[in-house]
């Protein structure tokens, strides 16, 4: 009786662990930075640094639980990191030494998401991540809820003692379109593709005079050739951020690299495949409202490797129209892989 006993607890536990749905997906980079600066004076650098990140998604039935974890290279000493980033996605006019950024293994997204009826839910802690006027925040005790009627998605945002928000998605004849109502503002979203032509123009609206900040961006193919340019426009008291191909940008309250209020960017990006490589040359010209901008060069070339890893290579040339004392030539290299 108790050998049956124990073959049926056996066997249960057998059946669950078939019957659960668990995967992780992940990815790791490892980047070496060279920085050489203009000013004789300003030591050039070199840099390691490495990011992995893993996600595990457990599934029963319609419920999605995520948990996605990070770690990071133990510490910043160098300008370099400032400039090019880890990912060698960084680039400003002012560059200060980091000296208190720290590693390790740490906790990201942690998140439900499941169904009622035909409402969709979302709890837990996410990022929202980026787009050309603003930088991505992540938040716990976050909710969100979504439901269609009528060919409009209507979804519901909010957070403990936080604002909450309202928006409002369709398309109707092939453009796209979003509204969103939040606590002191609006956020508004329009795009769509005419002969093969992408267009995106996106607004954030705040209720305080002169914070509103606003982006267009316009991309197609010509000849084997994709073709990006996006104007990024910001009121005299809004500052852009935000980590995207035209660069990664932060406040004004980081410490770190700061773009100043009322700030304007544009950049032009054009990418094609050579030989096996995917090849990108990067043009972006920041205005400063004090009259001294600065610009920068980017060359970009990506190969498939065949050991599963990804092959990139990008140099930045940096020139700040005030002064020489932050104007740099900048390699990155970065091995990464998905798994």
């Amino acid at each position: 009786m108790k050998k049956q006993l124990l073959a049926a607890a056996v066997a249960a536990t057998m059946t669950s662990v078939a019957i659960a749905d668990i995967s992780i997906t992940g990815a790791s980079k490892v980047n070496y930075t060279n920085t050489d600066y203009e000013l004789a004076t300003k030591n050039d650098s070199n840099a390691f640094a490495h990011d992995t990140d893993f996600t595990i998604v457990g599934k029963n039935g319609g419920t999605t639980v995520s948990m996605t974890f990070s770690a990071t290279s133990a510490s910043g000493t160098s300008d370099s990191e400032v400039l090019t980033g880890t990912a060698g996605t960084s680039v400003g006019s002012t560059l200060t030494t980091v000296t208190s950024q720290t590693g390790g293994l740490v906790t990201e997204d942690v998140f439900l998401t499941s169904s009622i009826g035909d409402v969709n839910v979302k709890v837990g802690t996410w990022d929202n991540g980026n787009d050309f006027v603003s930088a991505s925040s992540r938040a716990a005790n976050k909710f969100s809820a979504n439901t269609t009627v009528g060919g409009v998605k209507i979804t519901y945002d909010a957070a403990n003692n936080a604002d909450e928000s309202v928006t409002l998605a369709g398309s109707m004849g092939g453009i796209n379109a979003s509204y969103k109502q939040e606590t002191a503002g609006e956020e508004i979203k329009l795009s769509t593709t005419v002969a093969g032509v992408s267009l995106a123009y996106h607004a954030d609206n705040e209720d305080a005079a002169n914070k509103d900040r606003s982006s267009i961006e316009v991309s197609g193919e010509v000849s084997g050739v994709t073709v990006k340019y996006a104007q990024i426009e910001a009121d005299t008291d809004a500052t852009i951020e935000g980590d995207t191909w035209v660069g990664d940008y932060e406040g004004n309250t980081s410490g770190a690299f700061d773009l100043t209020a009322g700030q304007d960017i544009t950049a032009i990006s054009a990418k094609t495949s050579v030989a096996g490589n995917t090849v990108e040359i990067r043009n972006v010209n920041i205005d400063d409202v004090a009259g001294k901008d600065t610009s920068f060069n980017r060359f970009v070339v990506t190969r498939p490797l065949a050991s599963g890893a990804t092959f990139e290579m990008t140099y930045t040339m940096l020139d700040d129209d005030d002064g020489t004392a932050n104007d740099a030539d900048t390699l990155d290299l970065e091995l990464a892989v998905k798994f």
